[in-house]
């Protein structure tokens, strides 16, 4: 799992490097560095220790989301600056951190310990808990706006949910309503927003407005992937990697285009293999795992990540909208990298501690 990482960190690297935006390629290295030392800090401290205090991280986080939304309001630039029309960042000297990235990781060790010793959740009123945990970062985070980060914490609710044992009929009675009042949630989204649920739609269409505005990103990442066929154009090699006009973000957001333009089909499957095998890892951790705590927060951060890859290689391919979700371990970005290591780190610890069973294993039901 950890050799599989550093596979993704040199990918992330190399493509980086290859735009010739050496200003990034730089700063991405620095938080490598960063993203190295936390994962080791966050295994100085038993898991459980962390899970005792899990509530108060969580709280702080809510409060560093609230701070953001202030500065949104109020106009606090020293403090929450504006980039890209979102209010995301909170500044702290010469580093500027995004609070959502941490609050996905204190929301799953708050929803973790909240479920360790439940079975309320095996019935519709027990459900409410988990959910309002649930809700409380989600509408923080939607309100700045960032639709992406929003868009993880359901499908983590609901497979920790499914896996601490609640029962799937209401589970799926939850997702029909979410189905039910996602028109309505469409029609309280911003226009952009609304533009980028509608690229889904129109995204073959030979309108020469959206080919040249709305859909201009997806049009030009579908053309950088095809134009990869089975082996890719070469690394440093393609239109798209030494034009930035071609494919904008394509260090970021889009960097898996930029794979599959220089390294095809089959460095898209390397890619796609190393993410399946940290996953794997994650689910072979939790399986081996006695403490219902350890078991469950293995299991979110397993989903974690595939919650991320499958939405960011899905809106490169007009499966999903696009969003703005980074491709964990590989795309640039500080805070991104930092909580991919922070969630790494805390899979490696339950890893390392295994209580002894005593009585039945947890989340094991007659029906």
């Amino acid at each position: 799992m950890l050799l599989a990482v550093g596979g993704l960190l040199l990918i992330g690297l190399a493509s980086i490097y290859a735009t010739g935006q050496i200003v990034f390629f730089n700063k991405q290295v620095v938080w490598i560095g960063v993203g190295l030392g936390a994962f080791f800090a966050v295994n100085l401290i038993p898991y459980r220790k962390m899970g005792q205090v899990s509530y108060p991280l969580f709280g702080l986080t809510l409060i560093l989301l609230v701070i953001v939304l202030a500065g949104k309001y109020v106009h606090l630039p020293a403090i929450v600056p504006m980039r890209n029309y979102a209010y995301r960042w909170i500044k702290i000297g010469p580093l500027q951190l995004q609070p959502s990235e941490m609050a996905k990781l204190t929301y799953l060790l708050a929803l973790a310990w909240y479920l360790r010793h439940r079975e309320s959740y095996r019935n519709l009123r027990g459900l409410v808990g988990p959910f309002m945990l649930t809700l409380l970062p989600m509408v923080l985070i939607l309100l700045e706006p960032d639709l992406g980060t929003t868009l993880l914490f359901p499908p983590i609710l609901f497979a920790v949910l499914f896996i601490a044992g609640a029962r799937v009929k209401h589970l799926l009675t939850f997702l029909l309503l979410g189905l039910l009042i996602s028109p309505v949630m469409y029609l309280v989204m911003k226009p952009y927003q609304q533009t980028r649920i509608q690229s889904l739609l129109y995204q073959n269409s030979d309108d020469p407005y959206w080919l040249s505005g709305p859909g201009y990103h997806l049009h030009q990442s579908k053309i950088c992937i095809g134009s990869g066929q089975v082996t890719g154009q070469g690394w440093k090699q393609g239109i798209f990697v030494n034009s930035r006009k071609s494919l904008p973000e394509r260090h970021n957001d889009f960097i898996f285009s930029l794979i599959a333009h220089q390294w095809g089909f089959l460095g898209c499957l390397v890619v796609l293999g190393l993410y399946i095998l940290i996953i794997l890892g994650g689910v072979e951790i939790a399986a081996h795992q006695t403490d219902p705590f350890g078991r469950l927060l293995a299991l979110g951060i397993a989903a974690l990540f595939a919650v991320q890859m499958i939405i960011n290689v899905g809106m490169t391919m007009g499966l999903t909208p696009i969003t703005g979700m980074t491709l964990p371990f590989i795309s640039y970005g500080g805070s991104s990298l930092l909580s991919s290591f922070l969630a790494l780190g805390l899979l490696v610890n339950v890893a390392r501690f295994h209580p002894r069973q005593i009585g039945r294993r947890s989340f094991e039901f007659q029906d």
